[in-house]
């Protein structure tokens, strides 16, 4: 099965790349510091500082080989570079609730960024990838675990 590309902005790239290197060099010295004092409390059989660090040493680990294999599989995109009116990763579209008549504004962004608290939304969510290739003034309906939203685009910004 080939790997799913990774689609991140130049700031998530930055953002990847810093943990990246803290947990190389960081918290994999911190980590071993760790065991390190474990093993000389003695007997490490019944020893929860040490498993504890252990465990901690298995998470850092697994996630640097998680964090090299997103990399490698990595396509940068640009914020506001894409020349289009229509929505696309990237894009901060502005929403208005066809119920509440709220307004809402999502940035689309690759799964690897998406943060709902910040209105970062995936290209792969329902909300995401019903906005996607549309343009202002288009109406979209959203299937959600909850019911349908219907929203109408009023703004993108690319």
């Amino acid at each position: 099965m080939a790997e799913k590309e990774v689609i991140l902005t130049r700031a998530g790239l930055e953002k990847l790349e810093k943990e990246l290197e803290r947990r190389k060099t960081i918290t994999r010295h911190e980590v071993a510091d760790r065991i390190k004092q474990a093993i000389e409390f003695g007997d490490i059989s019944e020893n929860s500082e040490y498993d504890d660090a252990k465990n901690a040493q298995a998470f850092n680990e697994g996630r640097i080989l998680e964090l090299e294999k997103m990399l490698r599989k990595v396509r940068v995109i640009e914020e506001g570079e894409n020349g289009t009116d229509k929505v696309q990763i990237g894009s901060t579209v502005t929403v208005v609730d066809s119920a509440t008549g709220e307004s809402r504004k999502y940035t689309i962004v690759g799964s690897a960024e998406a943060n709902p608290r910040q209105n970062r939304i995936s290209n792969e969510s329902p909300v995401g990838k019903a906005l996607l290739g549309q343009s202002v003034g288009a109406e979209v309906e959203v299937n959600v675990p909850v019911g349908v939203f219907k929203y109408k685009i009023v703004a993108v910004e690319n």
